[in-house]
């Protein structure tokens, strides 16, 4: 197998898109626990379950995104 060429502008363009994705979900996710707990007056240690259970199920959509991200962009090139 031929070894692939990295096009930069491509790269660049899924890692930036990773970044930008991944600061909005983790966002959403710690403030939706927080917001959760208080809402209904649940206490600290509840607001830290929720907050990790949603930024659990932000990583896994975080690694499904980027893995159809890299499948569907051509981030090699065939030299």
């Amino acid at each position: 197998m031929a070894q692939g060429r990295t096009t930069g502008g491509r790269l660049i363009m899924v890692v930036s898109l990773g970044i930008l994705i991944a600061v909005e979900l983790f966002g959403v996710a710690l403030a939706a626990g927080w917001a959760l707990a208080g809402l209904f007056e649940l206490g600290t240690i509840f607001e830290y379950i929720l907050m990790a259970l949603f930024s659990g199920l932000a990583a896994y959509a975080m690694v499904n995104l980027m893995r159809r991200v890299i499948r569907y962009e051509r981030v090699s090139e065939s030299g």
